[in-house]
């Protein structure tokens, strides 16, 4: 019959210097449905959608026999299923029967019903394909339906009850690959996370705090604290537009702000750069610098909804942004979608390419670099404006595809993928021409040909005039 092929690396495409491997083939299935297809595949016409979070653990963990990989793993699960829950099942049976071969990983999978948070990493040394053994140790914990739950780069899930199947699902071997692996003694409760996850940092666990507090924050939750909920009632209902603002966070307005303080500079810019070893100061690891919600190096940002008294072509819907979350526009694409504009599927990372989206977007948000307080006020400005316009007439935009599905539901899909590509189209071409002026705008360190400086309380804090007068 027929088969479909595995690849490792498929989230590293296009990527210069990273490679895509071809493992082998696998069985097909009679059925599959279309997806949105990206480093890690996000939403189906199901109305299936996708977040995920790499968080490593334990590399005694590491089988590198192993086929199977997160991404090819949500490829697959959004091709094959229906629902979350059985996205779910069909990524961990694959990754038991396959051997998963790549670090810990997190997704979030919801679909109009649920929302599950699953946790995989690999099945250690000692299996090999064609054991009896499953070759993964995973688990999936559904989230209440009135909270919230962040995830950010480690393992979250603790105490499981595979008796209530309602809410817990997990591979057969959870347990007795921890004992093996002298990972937990198997007395006292078993938690997850610390079998199998990775050690604490705040490097990571200061953005689930942070996430929190802005969404709960009558729990007064401790910035400094280890372990935090899995998940929790929020204060207020969240909105799309909470969640979009809430990817942007540098911890303004706390101790940890990252825009102010002489690492952010004289202009208040909350990127920190990856620090080699070789020039760390002594005793101090790569987490040196918090590390903000909203990061530079992020290739790209989603919120999605999934809707359950809508056709599912509707109803999914995932809001997209290139490149980093502060310096972008959430754009609305449908799951029932049938293409999106080229500029969004092709281009390289390894040339200035001008025929693709995500440049525009890095472009813009390189240049703000140059002075981050003027820049990000003006990208701002122009953000909020698309977004707005964006979530004003997304209800009337629905109405009209809804009406149109009831007697025509071919219609209302080319409605709706017309929709979303011109407004992608409009944004692009805008990012594009705002690169430009930026160029003058920032322009050998004037302000739209204006000389400003530096503010005063840097220029006292690096000297400023103490080698020019005596």
């Amino acid at each position: 019959g027929e088969t479909v092929s595995i690849y490792k690396g498929l989230c590293q495409a296009g990527i210069p210097g990273r490679t895509v491997s071809y493992v082998g083939e696998i069985p097909q299935v009679p059925v599959t449905y279309t997806y949105f297809h990206i480093g890690y595949p996000f939403m189906n016409e199901h109305q299936v959608i996708i977040g995920e979070t790499t968080w490593s653990g334990e590399r005694a963990l590491r089988n590198s026999q192993g086929w199977m990989t997160i991404e090819q793993l949500q490829v697959l699960g959004l091709q094959r299923g229906t629902t979350a829950r059985e996205v779910i099942q069909i990524m961990g049976e694959l990754a038991e029967k396959y051997g998963y071969g790549d670090g810990g990983e997190g997704l979030t999978v919801i679909d109009g019903e649920e929302a599950w948070l699953f946790e995989i990493c690999g099945p250690g040394p000692f299996w090999s394909p064609g054991s009896e053994e499953p070759g993964a140790v995973w688990v999936a914990q559904r989230i209440p339906d009135d909270h919230v739950l962040v995830h950010a780069n480690r393992s979250r899930i603790g105490e499981i009850d595979l008796a209530n199947t309602d809410y817990f699902m997990a591979s057969p071997n959870i347990h007795s690959t921890a004992i093996d692996l002298g990972l937990w003694d198997g007395e006292g409760t078993f938690l997850f996370y610390a079998a199998y996850g990775p050690k604490n940092a705040f490097y990571n666990t200061r953005r689930e705090w942070r996430v929190l507090d802005l969404l709960a924050p009558s729990l007064e939750l401790d910035p400094w604290a280890e372990r935090y909920p899995l998940s929790v009632k929020p204060d207020k209902k969240v909105s799309v537009h909470d969640l979009m603002m809430i990817k942007r966070d540098h911890y303004e307005g706390t101790e940890f702000d990252l825009t102010v303080g002489l690492a952010a500079g004289p202009f208040g810019n909350p990127n920190r750069y990856a620090t080699p070893s070789s020039v760390r100061p002594e005793g101090v690891n790569y987490d040196g610098w918090e590390r903000a919600i909203s990061m530079f190096r992020c290739s790209y940002v989603i919120v999605g909804q999934a809707r359950n008294w809508m056709p599912s072509e509707i109803g999914g819907l995932v809001w997209f942004g290139e490149d980093a979350p502060h310096s972008t526009v959430y754009i609305p694409f449908y799951a029932g979608a049938t293409s999106v504009p080229d500029s969004f599927s092709q281009g390289a990372r390894d040339f200035f390419d001008r025929s693709s989206a995500w440049w525009a977007f890095n472009h813009v948000s390189n240049l703000a670099d140059l002075r981050f307080d003027v820049a990000i006020e003006i990208i701002k400005e122009e953000y909020t404006k698309f977004e707005t316009e964006f979530l004003t007439n997304q209800p009337l935009i629905e109405k009209v595809a809804l009406d149109l599905y009831k007697s025509n539901p071919e219609a209302a899909i080319d409605f709706i993928t017309n929709y979303s590509n011109g407004l992608a189209n409009r944004v692009v071409d805008r990012w594009w021409k705002l690169a430009d002026e930026l160029i003058y705008t920032l322009n050998d360190g004037y302000v739209n040909g204006r000389s400003v400086g530096y503010p005063t309380w840097w220029l006292e804090a690096v000297g400023y005039g103490e080698t020019t007068r005596r």
